[in-house]
């Protein structure tokens, strides 16, 4: 694998995955209603699920995981759900000042993590997309030295794209200063939520 294809893997990586979709616009809204920890924690569980994709990917597993159908769909609607929950919860919330307002402990960033992983595990796109991309990379054969490079350029590509939503949200969450703004950012960030789990359920 040359710094070629290493390159343009990278650059096809990059537009799938700073894309607009589900996955963004929640690290968004998560940013901007409960913190940075809280759009990381969700940003690191959509990682998990692409990286465990690429793992069934190099074993040639891509294909019997695009086949199971029916665990993905649980897992996508299950997921969906939780973000619809959320968003609703965000839309009727009591208005708090982001100083005041608590930090999720580690068992609901714990929560929020597992909502990305489980996303990312019911998204059909997945293993479609290595599907069709890892033969033109790697070739027949996939080398451990080759998954690793991979790996690299997918958690590079993805720290640079999930870090930039999460700057961009917090800067817009420092502006949140009196309770009138914050009940309209909550319903903002809550029809964005609900948005995303009703995108997730009519993703085919």
């Amino acid at each position: 694998m040359d710094l070629a294809t290493i390159l343009a893997f990278a650059a096809a990586f990059f537009v799938f995955a700073a894309s607009p979709g589900p996955d963004n616009m929640t690290i968004v809204a998560r940013t901007i209603s409960s913190g940075a920890a809280s759009g990381i924690a969700y940003g690191a569980g959509t990682v998990v699920g692409i990286l465990i994709f690429l793992m069934l990917a190099a074993f040639g597993l891509s294909i019997v995981a695009a086949k199971m159908a029916i665990v993905m769909t649980l897992l996508r609607y299950g997921g969906a759900a939780y973000l619809i929950w959320m968003g609703v919860k965000l839309w009727t919330a009591v208005p708090v000042v982001p100083e005041l307002q608590p930090v999720s402990g580690r068992r609901g960033l714990l929560t929020i993590f597992a909502t990305g992983v489980a996303l990312n595990l019911g998204n059909p796109k997945m293993p479609l997309f290595y599907v069709a991309l890892l033969p033109n990379v790697v070739g027949a054969s996939l080398t451990p030295a080759h998954l690793g490079i991979l790996v690299a350029v997918i958690l590079a590509v993805e720290i640079v794209v999930i870090g930039g939503h999460v700057l961009l949200a917090g800067r817009a969450r420092s502006l949140l200063r009196t309770p009138r703004i914050v009940r309209r950012v909550n319903r903002a960030a809550g029809g964005v939520m609900i948005g995303a789990g009703v995108a997730v359920v009519a993703t085919r």
